[in-house]
């Protein structure tokens, strides 16, 4: 995906602005503080979360909304045990290309078999590769940084947005996550 220029905070920004412009409500993600997301570090044995995770985890990393639905993420859900767990899948695969495995920095789990990581080898570099870790299937590098990451995981709202519609429409009701979705103005 072609992302903005800019530093990698500028660029998770540019993605976060652009997915709320197609009706994502910004009171529907809550970001964690500095500390909150050192403190997950920590906890997972990472000295450095690089930039553009950071930025992430500052927009959305208490709450995410729509984006990730159905999948354990932010500084309260990236717990030592899911990195265990993710490192334990990579050491169950016969093989993969990540340097530091041990090192690495847990993003999501998704029901205790698929992960998304950065290598523990990567966590220099400002805004580094996510790899997709899946259990008895591999690992691989699934985006060539976390701004790729952050905008290819971002909820479709437009279609969101057409669903709502036709469900009114009909005269359904909406679910729940429809208050997560702004209105089309007429």
């Amino acid at each position: 995906m072609n992302q903005p220029n800019g530093t990698p905070s500028e660029r998770i920004d540019a993605i976060f602005d652009r997915v709320c412009a197609n009706g994502l409500r910004r009171g529907s993600v809550a970001g964690a503080s500095d500390d909150q997301i050192d403190q997950m570090a920590a906890e997972q044995g990472v000295e450095r979360v690089p930039e553009a995770v950071r930025e992430v985890l500052r927009i959305m990393g208490v709450q995410s909304g729509l984006w990730l639905a159905g999948t354990a993420f932010g500084v309260g859900a990236m717990t030592a045990e899911r990195k265990r767990h993710a490192v334990a899948t990579l050491n169950g695969l016969e093989n993969h290309e990540l340097t530091d495995p041990r090192g690495l920095l847990a993003l999501t789990a998704h029901q205790g078999y698929a992960y998304h990581v950065v290598d523990g080898a990567d966590l220099g570099q400002d805004d580094p590769p996510v790899w997709d870790v899946v259990e008895g299937e591999g690992a691989r590098k699934a985006w060539d940084s976390v701004s790729d990451w952050f905008a290819g995981t971002a909820p479709n709202v437009t279609d969101l947005r057409d669903m709502l519609e036709m469900m009114e429409e009909m005269g359904k009701q909406p679910p729940k996550w429809a208050e997560y979705v702004e209105t089309r103005q007429s």
